[in-house]
């Protein structure tokens, strides 16, 4: 990118011009806010008095003519005739009285004895359905007769033309006008039109009020409907929001308009019904404002998520009720919002005309700080895949997109190499790699490393680059740890953790002895070495790095400081990875070494089985490398990789593992009564004894008689002798296990076995503290005492400890005793030496292989070593130990080790109890395996045709034992 000429960065201070006009335009908002409040307020304020005059004008105008009307009621004989047909007299007065004044729901006029006559409109279908009316009627008279005895009350209906309709008498109908208000007001003033507080009236549910005059000790009265001041608050728009209501000094209102709210008086239909509280309203608003009525001069308050101004007056001229007003300020103040609208307009046009302006000087310093903000939060998520920060004009943030430039360089270049050298385990390859990336880097012309060796004497070089190309390293000299001063670097300074230079010269023939090649390949006289300890984490020298650079690449004859900087930071974990690989390679050494030890342990337990498991392993990656191999078939595409052939190579040393757990006796076992020693001996001690008793009893009962000489008494001992040494012979070849005891042979054996021989001796003596437990089942018969020559006694069956129990997860038969030792239970076994006691042990060797190396600690990629290593039993059909696995059940690797651990049992000469089969007789009873889904087909298919049998064969089986082998046969 062309060089550019950097500004400075008070040029963009002119975007502070929108800021200066933004604080304008709110400071004047501002301003005719609170002027608009003020109007506001006093508009409302003109408002609200205007709606209080014109409700007093309007109750007023009701007032006057039914306070007319009760004065002339008043005059009437309606409240002093002697009867009822007095008082129906006055019938036409209190007729024109209603019909006259549409405010008026009813007229009426009580006497002093408490006779009643009312006149009320029916001027509705519900007020009329309510009290009966026929079809047609347009007024109801109500009349109590007290004047006479018993009382009389009658409901008497009228059309419009005053008409009478039908009449009727109501008994229930017991009113008595001397019990309400409206007469014992009237009465106590005398002459004077009285007003009664507004209530509800009972049978037309209207709010109102009774206008009422007495004379004498009568009174006439009339109800004054209010509906008409619930009309005209109704008509008074202030806003469409606003809310109104007229309330009495008890707090029951009189009239209301509420939008979207319920109505002021909602109407009941028993005697309970009254006047609706303002709490009853609904009302937030106007609950507020009643509530809060001279407690407060504020008039706006915030209800409802709005801000209201209201107001709550005495009405004028109707003493006891007020008008309450209430409105939405946003509503009031909507023409002063539309203004405030149209200066933000004005503002948001003059901003837009100086948004070239703007925009200009925000894009000259903005753009490249977001691009900086963006590639520093890219970096902190170690993102460096996009593209290289712009220059910027402005001096500041040009050198700070050239410094995120470099440091994101430097940060993706260290992580990269640690990254790949964390990722390599292999040590050859890692130390090339190290060489590499540091050569790149620090662009060097050469280099090498130095590791400390063993004794820790020496720094042996261990790799070596001139140039891209990789140099042998035995043609670097060794440097002596204790040298203070070697012929290429001080080892004293690198040992202090310093970064060394040293100049090496072509005409110095100790520097050409050491470094030949290096100045040859390199075309130089001069070289300049740099060596960089290798430091573990306990900042102890483990190698050195050393590197050489041509002349003239350093400053001032030494290397750059930021060079040197990173060659030292890149040796951090250079030296980190170096540690790392060779703790892991120790750790698998010594992993091997000791699994190497615990099968030489197993072997060495057993010197009939020495070697089984050193062979089987080899064997099994000779299988598991014919299937990597294989080009067609089942295993075409199978391959492993390097940690899944650790992962078998452990598991096929560790297969027999839990062979530790067997006893040797059992795993040793050559014969039938062979345990810790074998039996036999004290079978042929008996038989000894036998063959003495009969000597000496046919040597007494010759001696009774007559004298008689040796030879005599020899031949005639001797064909019972002969019979003792036939059935001896009889009992040791039961004894060898080798062929298959038919059902006649193990009678013989019983009916030899029950020969009986004189027993002189406790044979408690001398006997372990576990023996003589045993035999304390039964009491000691006293002696001397006969016994079978062959016998299962008690004290033969060795009990199982309670607490050993199958593991979950495993399908194994387990016997009901630990051992059974009896001589005729052992010699009757019709194949084998081994009983079905000594078989589960023997069996059981695998469980505890799978348990013990499931309790290792193994690594992820070793999570398998259990798996392969306990599955050499198991067989196809699911009919193999110790959990029963099918073919889908098990990996390859273990059907590889199933077949390899056959194989080896078959062809192995060391066993004491059988010969080594021929490779064709091992491939005969392997194909009979294979056809009874012991073993898998496609696997020996595979291993007879990569001929992995025949490699195994020439290294481990002898001469005599490798045949030919009928592939095809054995194929087919």
């Amino acid at each position: 990118m062309p060089p550019v000429k950097p500004r400075s960065i008070y040029v963009t201070l002119s975007v502070l011009m929108v800021g200066i006009v933004l604080l304008l335009y709110v400071t004047l908002l501002a301003y005719q806010l609170q002027a608009g409040k003020q109007r506001m307020l006093i508009q409302a304020a003109g408002t609200f008095e205007h709606v209080s005059r014109e409700a007093s004008a309007a109750i007023e105008a009701e007032l006057r003519p039914a306070r007319l009307s009760a004065a002339l009621l008043a005059q009437t004989r309606l409240i002093d005739a002697s009867d009822e047909g007095g008082r129906l007299a006055s019938l036409p007065v209190l007729t024109a009285a209603l019909r006259e004044n549409p405010s008026l729901s009813a007229a009426y006029g009580g006497t002093a004895k408490g006779s009643f006559l009312l006149l009320r409109r029916l001027d509705s279908r519900e007020l009329g359905a309510r009290l009966d009316a026929p079809h047609g009627a347009a007024y109801l008279l109500q009349t109590v007769d007290r004047d006479r005895e018993p009382l009389r009350a009658r409901f008497s209906y009228y059309d419009a033309q005053m008409q009478p309709l039908s009449s009727s008498e109501r008994g229930d109908y017991r009113f008595d006008p001397r019990e309400r208000p409206w007469f014992t007001q009237a009465l106590a003033r005398p002459g004077q039109v009285i007003q009664t507080a507004p209530y509800m009236f009972f049978t037309t549910r209207e709010v109102g009020l009774t206008l009422a005059s007495a004379r004498g000790e009568g009174a006439a009265g009339v109800d004054v409907s209010l509906a008409a001041l619930g009309a005209m608050l109704a008509r008074q728009r202030i806003t469409a929001s606003a809310e109104l209501m007229i309330v009495d000094e008890r707090g029951q209102v009189l009239a209301g308009s509420l939008p979207a709210r319920q109505p002021a008086a909602a109407p009941v239909a028993d005697e309970s019904a009254k006047l609706l509280q303002v709490a009853e309203l609904g009302s937030p608003v106007m609950l507020h404002l009643w509530t809060n009525a001279g407690r407060t001069t504020e008039p706006i308050f915030e209800q409802e998520g709005r801000e209201w101004v209201a107001r709550l007056d005495a009405l004028p001229g109707t003493p006891g009720l007020s008008l309450a007003v209430a409105a939405p300020r946003d509503e009031l103040q909507a023409d002063i919002l539309r203004a405030r609208g149209i200066s933000i307009l004005i503002t948001a046009g003059i901003v837009l005309l100086t948004l070239p302006i703007v925009h200009w000087a925000a894009k000259l310093v903005a753009r490249p700080l977001k691009q900086l903000a963006r590639e520093a939060e890219a970096i902190r998520r170690f993102d460096f895949a996009g593209p290289d920060p712009a220059r910027s004009h402005i001096k500041e943030v040009d050198l700070l997109a050239l410094s995120m430039t470099s440091m994101k360089h430097s940060l993706r270049r260290f992580l990269d190499i640690s990254t790949a050298l964390s990722a390599e385990r292999n040590v050859d390859r890692l130390l090339d790699r190290i060489l590499a990336e540091t050569l790149s880097v620090a662009q060097a012309a050469s280099g090498a490393i130095h590791l400390l060796s063993p004794d820790g004497k020496r720094l042996v070089p261990a790799a070596t680059r001139i140039g891209e190309e990789v140099a042998d390293p035995s043609g670097l000299s060794e440097w002596d740890m204790e040298d203070a001063d070697s012929l290429s670097v001080s080892v004293a300074a690198l040992r202090s953790g310093c970064l060394v230079e040293r100049e090496l010269r072509w005409d110095n023939p100790a520097h050409l002895a050491a470094y030949a090649g290096a100045f040859r390949r390199l075309n130089t006289a001069k070289l300049r070495l740099v060596g960089v300890p290798l430091l573990n984490r306990k900042n102890e020298m483990i190698g050195a790095l050393s590197l050489g650079f041509l002349d003239g690449d350093g400053e001032t004859g030494r290397l750059a400081s930021s060079r040197a900087a990173f060659i030292e930071a890149l040796a951090g974990p250079a030296a980190v990875a170096i540690d790392n690989q060779q703790l892991l390679r120790a750790q698998k050494e010594l992993l091997q070494s000791f699994i190497e030890l615990v099968a030489g342990a197993i072997d060495a337990k057993s010197p009939y089985t020495g070697g089984h498991c050193q062979r089987v392993p080899e064997l099994t990656k000779l299988l598991a490398r014919a299937a990597c191999e294989a080009k067609e078939g089942p295993y075409a595409g199978y391959s492993l990789s390097e940690e899944q052939w650790e992962e078998l190579h452990i598991a096929a040393w560790l297969h027999d593992c839990g062979k530790v757990t067997t006893p040797e006796y059992v795993v040793d076992k050559a014969t039938k009564l062979e345990t810790l020693c074998d039996r036999i001996h004290e079978v042929r001690m008996r038989f000894e004894l036998l063959k003495r008793e009969a000597y000496v009893e046919q040597c007494e009962r010759e001696l009774e008689q007559r004298g008689a000489d040796l030879a005599q008494l020899r031949d005639a001992v001797a064909p019972a002798q002969r019979q003792l040494d036939e059935e001896f012979a009889f009992v040791a070849s039961c004894n060898e296990g080798g062929e298959y005891l038919s059902p006649d042979k193990v009678q013989r054996l019983r009916e030899i076995g029950a020969r009986r021989w004189w027993r002189t001796l406790d044979d408690r003596l001398g006997t372990s503290q576990d023996e003589r437990r045993r035999k304390s089942a039964t009491p000691a018969p006293p002696l001397p005492v006969q016994e079978p020559l062959l016998a299962d006694k008690p004290e033969h069956l060795l009990p199982r400890p309670p607490g050993e129990k199958v593991p979950e997860g495993f399908k194994v038969r387990q016997p009901e005793h630990l051992y059974n030792r009896g001589e005729l239970y052992n010699l009757s076994l019709g194949r084998g030496t081994l009983t079905e006691e000594e078989r589960y042990k023997i069996n059981d060797h695998i469980v505890q292989t799978i348990r013990m190396l499931e309790a290792l600690p193994l690594p992820r990629h070793l999570r398998r070593v259990p798996e392969i290593a306990g599955g050499h039993h198991e067989k196809l059909d699911g009919s193999g130990y110790p959990k029963g696995l099918t073919r889908e059940q098990m990996s390859p690797e273990a059907r590889m080790m199933a077949i390899a651990d056959v194989f080896e049992a078959l062809t192995a000469d060391d066993r004491p109890y059988k010969k080594g089969k021929t490779l064709s007789e091992a491939m005969a009873i392997m194909v009979r395996m294979r056809r009874e889904q012991h073993l898998d087909a496609e696997l020996f298919e595979l291993f007879l045709r990569s001929g992995a049998y025949l490699d195994y064969a020439k290294r481990f089986m002898k001469p005599a034992q490798i045949d030919e082998v009928d592939l095809a046969a054995c194929l087919a």
